[in-house]
């Protein structure tokens, strides 16, 4: 079976065929780095990233290259408001570099913690503004592109395709947009490739329309174009981006190359908080390391990073997650049954007897397999395939405690280590990173004699409450109660 892909370009489920056999090439949108990541960068990431590690299973040499945003991205989206970055270095009272190099050593220990792979190559904006500033005066000369008082804005009217990501025509641009339109602008939905700075504006470098910055969706065609060439096999983003961020993407880039942009766009969807879109902008969000760490009022308790990895991978990638506490809480409880599986096999293989691998057990590792590498191959099926290892971890408690020969464990693990592990990114090659298979088991036991406490708690059972609080004490582990009804221990 072929791996099929949703393209949202043709609206249809295709055969994924590189543009190059053997060889893809991948731009995935990066974050704009003016705050800590939430979860919904973690939806986008995880997503991505899992499309980047099956395509590598499947044997494909993948280019992937994923851009950070630090100027040009306005408040409104498009081409008014202020520069994030600038008006959170406001905020912060700190330089706008500051600001990006602060949140973006931040984003990426948080993609770490969450086991996602680093992309292949990671360009900035800033990095990239004499291309930005060419690309610019290539669509001026082709008659694509216009100045107007400092300011060089993209002509739509001259690109017929513009609209075809998002179903979109121009006359219905024009029917619905705001009365308050520039008057620089020669149609309403022309979009800004460069931007004059005003005096005061920090972010600004010099061009040959006057002292200015690039406009946000120019950026990620010139680096597209720099590191993976002219037309590229995918390019991923939110499904909140397909409009005007892409649809700008391949206009210009069409428009200077004459070619086509990108083969298969792939877009994911969001995570909601109560039916609204979780983001920055709106107020709600709940950062990676509040989940991880620190807490939040919404949360009962602090979670494992890779519960949360479990909790986008329960769900399609082109399907809203709607976020709640007990979301989280059932996506702990069965990730830590799949880590208990796999440390029950792999305690049990250091004594197991030599033998034959059991004939029974590899045949259904096998129909397991093409289970797994079915859902996969159908648009990225991820919660298909996680059942897959729930079937897996059935499989185990079927094992007597001793006695099973070492090669039919080491198969299990080994499919656990490739399914589990290279693939979905939830199974662990060496869980001593977390300080030793013990520390695994004793973080998750901690975890539910908390849950249990907080049960306690909530009963207004305090005798039962305490009593768990300080058992644990006297095994040296301290809990720490913050507001919001949130537990977190340590070790005295």
């Amino acid at each position: 079976m072929s791996f099929k892909l949703y393209n949202t370009l043709t609206r249809k489920t295709e055969d994924f065929v590189p543009v190059e056999p053997g060889r893809v090439r991948m731009y995935v949108c990066g974050p704009t780095v003016y705050g800590h990541a939430h979860l919904g960068h973690a939806k986008s990431y995880v997503s991505f990233d899992i499309l980047l590690r099956y395509l590598r299973y499947l044997g494909l040499s993948v280019t992937y290259v994923q851009n950070i945003t630090d100027v040009g991205h306005l408040t409104d989206d498009a081409d008014a408001g202020e520069d994030k970055l600038a008006k959170q270095a406001q905020k912060e009272h700190r330089h706008p570099m500051a600001i990006a190099e602060y949140y973006t050593r931040s984003y990426f220990e948080d993609m770490d913690a969450i086991n996602c792979l680093r992309p292949d190559i990671c360009p900035r904006a800033t990095g990239h503004i004499p291309e930005q500033i060419e690309l610019t005066q290539t669509l001026i000369d082709k008659g694509y592109a216009y100045e107007a008082n400092g300011s060089v804005y993209f002509d739509v009217t001259k690109f017929p395709g513009y609209g075809k990501l998002s179903g979109r025509n121009i006359e219905e641009m024009q029917a619905g947009a705001r009365v308050e339109v520039s008057g620089e602008k020669h149609h309403p939905a022309d979009f800004a490739l460069w931007k004059k700075a005003e005096p005061n504006h920090i972010m600004q470098w010099n061009s040959p329309w006057g002292r200015g910055y690039p406009g946000w969706h120019l950026e990620c065609s010139v680096m597209s174009m720099k590191y993976l060439g002219k037309t590229i096999d995918i390019h991923g983003g939110g499904i909140e981006n397909q409009f005007p961020h892409h649809e700008c993407e391949i206009a210009q880039s069409e428009a200077a190359n004459d070619c086509p942009f990108v083969k298969y766009w792939v877009h994911h969807n969001m995570v909601t908080v109560d039916g609204q879109k979780m983001g920055k902008s709106l107020g709600n969000f709940i950062t990676l390391k509040q989940i991880f760490k620190d807490g939040h009022e919404r949360l009962t308790r602090t979670y494992d990073p890779l519960a949360v990895r479990q909790l986008i991978l329960q769900s399609h990638y082109r399907s809203p997650i709607d976020f709640s506490d007990a979301a989280l809480s059932a996506a702990q409880s069965g990730y830590d049954r799949i880590t208990d599986a796999v440390l029950k096999v792999r305690k049990q293989i250091t004594s197991a007897p030599d033998g034959a691998a059991d004939s029974a057990v590899l045949s259904q590792l096998a129909a397991m397999k093409d289970k797994f590498e079915a859902a996969m191959n159908d648009d990225l099926n991820t919660a298909v395939a996680l059942s897959v290892l729930f079937e897996m971890v059935k499989l185990v408690t079927t094992l007597p405690d001793s006695g099973t020969a070492k090669a039919t464990l080491q198969a299990i693990d080994a499919q656990f280590r490739t399914l589990g592990g290279d693939v979905l990114g939830i199974v662990k090659d060496d869980y001593a990173v977390a300080g030793g298979t013990d520390d695994a088991i004793l973080d998750h036991l901690i975890g539910l004699l908390i849950e249990q406490r907080q049960t306690a708690r909530k009963n207004k059972d305090f005798a039962a409450s305490d009593a768990i609080r300080d058992k644990l004490a006297s095994f040296g582990v301290v809990l720490e109660d913050k507001p919001g009804n949130i537990t977190t221990w340590r070790r005295a």
